[in-house]
């Protein structure tokens, strides 16, 4: 859903319209995390959900019926449309329980007839090729016990006490909480996704106001923040920190405007020189998408940042003759290098 349409549903006066607008674009943001874009049709579909036409019950047989009918569509485009709805349904409803089930019910729910292990621990370890890592993988969870593992960490905080603390402080807590959760990885796919449902779920529970698009803009960085949070390579110097959860979680939480820069939290990433050009917001995300897929085309950045083919054009323009990004090859079959 672009960036326009939303902002058209924030100055609505009726707040279920908001509400319903807000859900819908964490749920479309989330794919990113798995590199899936939902359809136009699937945005069509929210849009009418948003302005009171269907019910969920209806936008499922919609997008249900799309996809028998055009069999030719990718099953990727089909995940992330399904998907979509289940998250938004899911935010939109107010029942929530703190437990082991309910995390692994918001898996089954969102996977189910797309995944074969929808809501179920995975049997088998797992590494992960990391872009942020240099390539490297996190340690995950052992299929030994997974289970065991999970039980605990929800005991653990459980029975941990927010009473007389500071929103700095339990950030600083939650930011632990959810990267260890998201660490043990339960899921074979879909991991992140869940985490993420569930975390906003949880924060609502506790008491915070989350309907804002922090997720929904930014939910590759929230990916990659909780990679950092579990990753420790003493050759290369690099320790784990939930500074960039804590990052994400104060933008969400306190209203701040951090930037959340995703080449910044590469191991490899190097603070610029003073000389170094300076780059805005809006610079930093274009370049986070054309370092994940160098050979994207400017009309796919637009729709993905949510703004305009011209104001991409005169962006990339403008990083080209300050030397920050550069094009090889052709118009076709060339790519894009971020210089350093």
């Amino acid at each position: 859903m672009k960036d326009e349409i939303f902002e058209e549903y924030q100055g609505e006066k009726e707040p279920t319209r908001y509400y319903k607008a807000y859900a819908w674009k964490t749920a479309i943001g989330l794919q990113k995390v798995d590199g899936l874009e939902p359809s136009e049709y699937l945005k069509k579909t929210a849009e009418q959900h948003i302005d009171g036409n269907i019910s969920f019950d209806d936008a499922h047989k919609l997008i249900t019926s799309y996809y028998k009918e055009n069999k030719a569509k990718s099953e990727r485009s089909e995940e992330a449309d399904m998907v979509s709805v289940r998250i938004a349904e899911i935010l939109s409803e107010k029942s929530f329980v703190f437990s082991p089930i309910e995390f692994t019910t918001i898996h089954k729910r969102l996977f189910d007839g797309i995944y074969s292990h929808a809501g179920r621990i995975r049997d088998y370890n797992i590494t992960k090729d990391e872009w942020v890592l240099d390539g490297d993988t996190v340690i995950y969870g052992n299929a030994i016990n997974l289970r065991e593992t999970l039980e605990y960490d929800f005991g653990v905080e459980k029975n941990f006490d927010y009473k007389g603390l500071s929103t700095e402080d339990v950030i600083k807590h939650v930011a632990r909480f959810i990267s260890n959760l998201w660490q043990i990885h339960i899921f074979g796919e879909g991991n992140t996704r869940t985490t993420a449902v569930f975390l906003i779920k949880y924060l609502s529970k506790l008491g915070f106001n989350v309907t804002n698009d922090i997720f929904a803009e930014n939910s590759w960085y929230f990916r990659n923040s909780l990679v950092r949070a579990n990753y420790n390579n003493r050759e290369k110097g690099v320790t784990e920190t939930t500074y960039y959860v804590e990052l994400f979680l104060r933008n969400l939480l306190l209203g701040e405007d951090n930037i959340l820069s995703n080449r910044e939290m590469h191991i490899a990433y190097k603070e610029p020189t003073e000389s170094a050009p300076v780059v805005n917001k809006r610079e930093n995300a274009i370049i986070d998408i054309l370092r994940l897929d160098p050979r994207i085309t400017l009309d796919k950045v637009a729709e993905m940042i949510g703004k305009s083919l011209r104001t991409v054009k005169m962006a990339v323009k403008s990083m080209r003759e300050r030397g920050i990004i550069e094009r090889v090859g052709g118009k076709k079959n060339g790519s894009w290098v971020i210089k350093p």
